[in-house]
């Protein structure tokens, strides 16, 4: 099949792959179409951490009278089958045990358990395999997963809104409104998509935030609280048990109900040791809600990769300044109703 039509069917593959989101991570997200003489005779995608993935919901949904056709259908999957047993038996086994004879693949997986596993085990059966279909995109679509797994570290997102000059607060911390309902519902949408979700000291005492998705439909990312001396009192939304959270401190002890303490050395660089502790938690992605010093700390140290400014259409006569980001690229901008939504990448080493 030509190249055009194996970008038209692995689009097809990302569409899917993306219906996943908040809710196959840690996994990645994955669709997979079968395909005979141009027509789609099954197609699915990993819709639940622990469940069924794509080429098994693809190979699944294939109606009866086509089931014959399957030996002679070519599978497009958005990112290379497993070749292991995790929750789930090996992808790889099921095509090669359903005969499928041809395999476009839109992007190798780098994750140590699979990395080529995959693919040498289909060609080893006999399969036609093809890589590198819509690539960019396919890695793009999972840049979680694979920074993850190639920098050792969760993907960290930084989100604030700003005044149209440039302030994300009152000098007083009173409450300001700065963005609209409609990024507020966006905002809570952004939050259902990561698995974890971080602000500092003065955020939790000064908002009392739910930090939960309570606007938009789907699961709430667990709650970091950066709390040195655990000063937030415990009537605070935080505290409530109703999401599990994570306080990190300076001191140690004890967990109470579904709230943790992670006990860190505030006398070093304090970000490095919390990343690899949510690695090793399996937490591949973090959403950090503020405020303006802990957003700067990311900036300065480097560790992030994606931010979403709201700009409102309002002023504050004074108040604290936004953080300025550095070695950023804008790669999107937008706008609903009254707010512009903009969104950077770190210019960065190919992520």
């Amino acid at each position: 099949m030509d190249s055009t039509f194996n970008e038209f069917f692995m689009q097809r593959c990302l569409e899917l792959a993306a219906m996943g989101a908040g809710h196959a991570a840690p996994n990645p997200m994955v669709g997979a179409v079968l395909v005979h003489q141009q027509r789609i005779i099954g197609e699915g995608y990993h819709q639940q951490y622990g469940q069924a993935h794509a080429e098994v919901n693809c190979i699944n949904s294939v109606a009866p009278e086509d089931k014959d056709l399957i030996s002679r259908a070519t599978m497009y999957v958005s990112l290379e089958p497993c070749a292991h047993h995790g929750k789930t038996p090996p992808c790889a086994d099921l095509i090669v045990e359903n005969k499928i004879p041809h395999v476009v693949i839109g992007c190798q997986d780098t994750f140590s358990k699979v990395a080529g596993k995959g693919i040498e085990k289909l060609k080893k059966a006999g399969i036609s395999v093809e890589t590198g279909v819509l690539e960019a995109e396919c890695r793009n679509l999972n840049r979680r997963f694979f920074n993850f797994h190639e920098r050792k570290r969760p993907y960290v997102i930084l989100k604030w809104a700003q005044t149209r000059n440039g302030l994300m607060a009152a000098d007083d911390f009173k409450p300001v409104r700065i963005s609209n309902t409609y990024t507020d519902r966006l905002v809570h949408r952004w939050r259902s998509e990561e698995m974890s979700i971080l602000v500092g000291t003065g955020t939790a005492i000064h908002d009392n935030p739910k930090l939960n998705t309570r606007l938009w439909p789907g699961k709430d990312p667990v709650r970091l609280v950066i709390d040195k001396a655990l000063k937030v009192p415990h009537e605070y939304h935080v505290w409530d048990g109703s999401v599990p959270t994570i306080f990190i401190s300076g001191r140690s002890a004890d967990s109470e109900g579904t709230s943790e303490i992670m006990q860190l050395d505030f006398y070093d660089d304090l970000l490095p040791q919390l990343l690899d502790q949510l690695h090793k938690k399996n937490i591949i992605s973090v959403l950090v809600e503020g405020g303006p010093h802990v957003l700067e700390q990311f900036i300065e140290s480097e560790l992030w990769d994606e931010c979403r400014i709201i700009t409102g259409p309002g002023t504050l006569k004074g108040g604290k300044p936004a953080p300025v980001l550095t070695n950023a690229a804008l790669t999107d901008t937008y706008t609903l109703d009254t707010d512009r939504v903009d969104i950077y990448h770190r210019q960065a080493d190919g992520m």
